[in-house]
């Protein structure tokens, strides 16, 4: 993710980058930055620090006496979690939702499954403390959320597959904004959880990728519910 985390950077960086994912600055768009700065009312330090945080997740490109142009989706790194941030929280969250949970559905059952086989007692043991404070924080939406997402990474971490373990913070992403948290999380879904960490913890493959799928098939469910849900604010954790 970008370290452009907090201040005007940050606020550029949002402005900007919501502006090419919804369509709003278009390819081929050149952005200068003389009238960047005059526009937002920052510094040129600030606009450079934007714009090489855009060119490096591909929103934008800069060309030697052309200046910085807006690129196409084609280009972008749409596993970047900010992409996907700012896809969620405008007009394509319907056609991000579906990709990401095509996704997930794909990926989080398979690496399931090579967590099981790959498990060391550690990791294993980590997976099911994570299960425990999950069922332990039924009561705290905001709670539950951060032991979700640990769990999750967990067993993308734990399948051995390293271009698996790069898609912990982009589920992260779509866990955190992906809809209004219910003010107490799905029993089902909680034990569904313990059932990933009990198959893993016993090395049973098939079992861990049932469950994993059985997981992310209700997330499956759920997009036609809360495609139209207006996007709420993560928790402060």
């Amino acid at each position: 993710m970008s370290p452009v985390t907090s201040g005007l950077p940050a606020q550029l960086l949002a402005t900007l980058g919501t502006a090419i994912v919804n369509g709003d600055l278009s390819p081929g768009a050149v952005l200068r930055t003389g009238e960047v700065e005059r526009a937002h009312g920052v510094s040129r330090t600030v606009v450079r620090e934007t714009l090489r945080v855009l060119e490096s997740i591909g929103l934008v490109s800069s060309r030697r006496r052309v200046g910085i142009t807006v690129l196409g989706r084609d280009a972008w790194n749409l596993l970047d979690p900010l992409v996907i941030r700012w896809r969620l929280a405008g007009p394509h969250r319907a056609e991000q939702l579906r990709s990401l949970t095509a996704l997930r559905a794909a990926v989080e059952p398979m690496a399931a499954r090579l967590a099981a086989h790959a498990a060391t007692p550690d990791s294993a043991a980590e997976l099911t403390r994570l299960a425990v404070s999950l069922r332990a924080s039924t009561h705290d939406p905001g709670v539950f959320l951060g032991h979700d997402i640990a769990f999750h990474q967990q067993v993308l971490a734990m399948s051995g597959n390293e271009m698996f373990a790069q898609l912990t913070d982009a589920v992260a992403e779509v866990l955190t904004h992906h809809n209004p948290l219910p003010s107490r999380p799905d029993a089902t879904a909680v034990d569904l959880h313990w059932r990933v960490a009990a198959c893993v913890a016993h090395g049973d493959g098939p079992g861990a990728e049932t469950a994993m799928r059985a997981i992310v098939d209700q997330v499956g469910a759920e997009p036609g519910e809360l495609l139209g849900a207006t996007p709420q604010p993560p928790p402060s954790r």
